[in-house]
């Protein structure tokens, strides 16, 4: 597959600060070119065994990513548990309510979609008209998804692909959805450090930052690093 090198891109993409490594893609999407060549590959593939494979979503700045963590930060968004029923954060301490929001959504500095290497996957076919979740029951046996949630755990490495959250080990819930160009994003979770992601939450005004850069090394080795590999 493609040998497109990450190593000189600049640390400002580690945090989703840069897009000029990123190509533009149908509907609003944004990936590097690598794994935009990857994705071309893995869809076509797809599509000959009957799955119509559409981006839920791909690159995501830093910008973005503080919207949606401080909005459930504060409780404005939604929280939800591993079953997909609505967390109240109110009643969560500092911890708790750190630990529900990143099960399903990065610190913003922190997200693999800040790369332009990771997506989340859907099958527009099996989906139908009904709302996309991006939800574990959604992807689990008896869910719309599951079925392509099968297909890419057993072929997303023909395209050398890695299913980053493809069990649970205690920090990030398993996305049977998200898959990582494994080239190009591994070289970047080795390059991100705990004291890069600080200088990041420097940059924005994401709520909470105090008690998430008072625990950024736990959030380090429980969250961002403690994925799975090619």
């Amino acid at each position: 597959m493609s040998n497109y090198s990450s190593d000189c891109w600049p640390d400002l993409a580690l945090t989703g600060r840069y897009r000029g490594h990123l190509q533009a893609l149908p509907e609003g999407h944004w990936l590097s070119e690598g794994a935009a060549l990857a994705f071309t590959g893995l869809q076509q593939a797809a599509q000959q065994d009957g799955f119509v494979l559409r981006l839920a979503s791909s690159f995501r700045d830093f910008e973005r990513q503080e919207q949606i963590f401080s909005g459930k930060w504060r409780g404005v968004r939604p929280v939800h548990d591993d079953q997909g029923q609505a967390i109240d954060v109110s009643q969560l301490t500092e911890e708790q309510k750190l630990h529900a929001i990143l099960r399903f959504s990065a610190l913003p500095g922190a997200s693999r979609h800040h790369w332009g290497t990771d997506m989340d996957l859907y099958c527009a076919r099996l989906q139908s008209n009904a709302a996309l979740a991006l939800s574990p029951t959604e992807y689990s046996q008896g869910g719309r998804q599951f079925a392509l949630a099968q297909w890419l755990a057993d072929n997303a490495r023909r395209f050398d692909f890695i299913l980053p959250y493809n069990q649970d080990r205690g920090g990030v819930a398993v996305e049977p959805w998200h898959l990582s160009y494994a080239p190009q994003a591994e070289p970047m979770l080795a390059r991100l450090s705990a004291d890069k992601l600080a200088d990041a939450l420097s940059y924005g005004q994401v709520v909470g930052r105090d008690y998430v850069l008072a625990n950024i090394d736990t959030i380090m080795s429980r969250y961002v690093t403690n994925v799975g590999a090619s």
